[in-house]
C-alpha cells in the first residue's frame, strides 16, 4: 500500500441519517447557514427536483459571498444540464469535473470519482453514499426510491475531510488527473486506539495507488469476535474480503450480508455476484436480500467498529475509483448503525442454500453469463476476481 493515511481523532460527534428525506434537508440547512466556504464532491448528479434544490442552496451561498467549490465526476454528472452548470458558474461557484471523458484515453475513462462529501465552514462534514438525484430525494416527499445513509460529522475529524477534498481539488486542476501526488498524514496504517466516544478517522482509496480503505476493512474482518454485518448494493467483493468473511463465519462470528434484492439499477451486477453465494452459504455466512426498494447504502459493522461511505469494497471500485469512508468507534453511532441493520434485515429475504440450489433455470443462466463476463474482464485487467 502506497501513500499516507489519516490518524484516529477523538472528541467528534456523529449522527446517522437514514434516507434522503432525513439527510438532504439537513445538508441544505448547513449550506444556508454557511458563512465562509462550502465544498461538495459527488459522483452522481442529475437534473431534477433534488438537483434544483441543491443548486439553489449553492447559488444563494455564493451570492452572499461564501466561497463554493464543487467537484463532480464527469461521467456521473452527464445528466447535469448545461443550463444548471451555467447557473452555478454565473453565481460564482467554482465548478470542476473529474477525469473528463475522451476517446483518446481508452481505459483511463474508467477512472471515476465516487466520493460523496459535503463540507461547510471547516466545521461540518456530511459523508456517505448519496447522489443528487430524485431517486434519493424528491422535495416534499417522505419516502425515497433508493435506501441510503449519510453521517453528519462535527469535531476535529472535519479538518481531515477538508484535507482530502483540498488534495483532490488541486490535483484535479488539469481535469484529467486521478492520482494526486500530494502526501499527508501518517506513513503507515495506524493501530486502532482504545474504544471511547467520538473516535473516528478518514479512510480512502486513490484508485489502484492507495488502498488504505481495503486494508483497514480486512484487518477489522480478521480480528472480528462477535459480528460482521456488511451492506453493499453491488456484491462483487475482492478475493481477500470473501476469504475473510468465510474464515470469520468458520470461527463462530455472526456474519450477515445485506444485499440488493430484485429492485436494483444494475441487474447484471447482481447476477454476477450471485456466483459467490454457494461457497459463502456453506461457510455459514447469512445472506439477506433487501425487498422494499433499491438498497444503495455501503455500511459495515464489525463488533463495535463502523465504516460508512462511498466504497462498495468490490474489485471495480478499488481498481478504478476514488473512494472515502468514515471509520468510527463511538457507542452512539454503533447503536444507531446496529438498529438500522436490524430494521433492514427484518425487511429482507433470507437466502438459504437449499432454496439457492432449487432456483429457476433462467436465474442460473443469467448468473453464469454475467459471472463469466465479469470474471473475463477482471482477468483481462489483471486482478484476481
Amino acid at each position: 500500500m502506497s501513500g499516507a493515511v489519516f490518524p484516529w481523532r477523538s472528541a467528534n460527534r456523529f449522527e446517522l441519517l437514514i434516507d434522503g428525506p432525513n439527510f438532504f434537508p439537513q445538508m441544505l440547512v448547513a449550506i444556508a447557514r454557511a458563512e465562509r466556504q462550502v465544498e461538495l464532491e459527488l459522483y452522481l448528479v442529475e437534473a431534477g427536483a433534488c438537483a434544483d434544490a441543491m443548486i439553489q442552496a449553492l447559488v444563494l451561498a455564493a451570492e452572499r459571498g461564501v466561497r463554493v467549490r464543487c467537484l463532480f465526476d464527469d461521467y456521473g454528472s452527464l445528466a447535469l444540464t448545461l443550463g444548471l452548470r451555467k447557473r452555478l458558474t454565473d453565481a460564482g461557484v467554482e465548478l470542476r469535473f473529474y477525469n473528463r471523458l475522451s476517446w483518446r484515453r481508452w481505459v483511463r475513462n474508467l477512472y471515476r470519482d465516487h466520493r460523496k462529501l459535503l463540507l461547510v465552514d471547516q466545521g461540518i462534514a456530511v459523508v456517505g453514499g448519496t447522489g443528487v438525484t430524485d431517486e434519493f430525494w424528491t422535495p416534499g416527499q417522505d419516502t425515497a426510491e433508493w435506501h441510503e445513509v449519510m453521517v453528519y460529522i462535527s469535531g476535529p475529524l472535519v479538518l481531515d475531510w477538508q484535507a482530502l477534498f483540498d488534495r483532490q481539488w488541486h490535483a484535479n486542476a488539469a481535469r484529467r488527473e486521478w492520482k494526486p501526488s500530494t502526501h499527508f498524514g501518517l506513513p503507515r496504517l495506524p493501530k486502532v486506539p482504545a474504544t471511547g466516544p467520538g473516535l473516528g478517522r478518514v479512510a480512502y482509496a486513490d484508485a489502484r495507488q492507495h488502498r488504505d480503505i481495503l486494508q483497514s476493512l480486512i484487518r477489522a474482518l480478521n480480528s472480528s469476535q462477535q459480528r460482521i454485518w456488511l451492506a453493499t448494493p453491488y456484491f462483487l467483493p475482492t478475493w481477500s474480503v470473501r476469504r475473510a468473511l468465510r474464515r470469520a463465519a468458520g470461527r463462530g462470528v455472526d456474519v450477515r450480508l445485506l444485499l440488493s434484492g430484485p429492485r436494483t439499477d444494475h441487474p447484471s451486477v447482481r447476477y454476477a455476484g450471485h456466483r459467490y453465494y454457494p461457497r459463502l452459504l456453506r461457510a455459514g455466512v447469512q445472506i439477506f436480500e433487501y425487498q422494499p426498494c433499491f438498497l444503495h447504502l455501503k455500511m459495515v459493522l464489525v463488533d463495535d467498529w463502523v465504516s460508512i461511505g462511498s466504497c462498495n469494497f468490490d474489485h471495480w471500485n478499488l481498481r478504478f475509483n476514488l473512494e472515502a469512508n468514515l471509520e468510527a468507534l463511538d457507542p452512539q453511532l454503533t447503536l444507531a448503525v446496529a438498529g438500522s441493520f436490524e430494521r433492514d434485515f427484518a425487511q429482507s429475504q433470507a437466502v438459504s442454500l437449499a432454496a439457492w440450489k432449487s432456483r429457476p433455470l433462467w436465474r442460473r443462466v443469467k448468473q453464469r453469463v454475467w459471472g463469466w463476463i465479469d470474471r473475463l474482464v477482471v482477468n483481462l485487467l489483471g486482478r484476481r476476481g
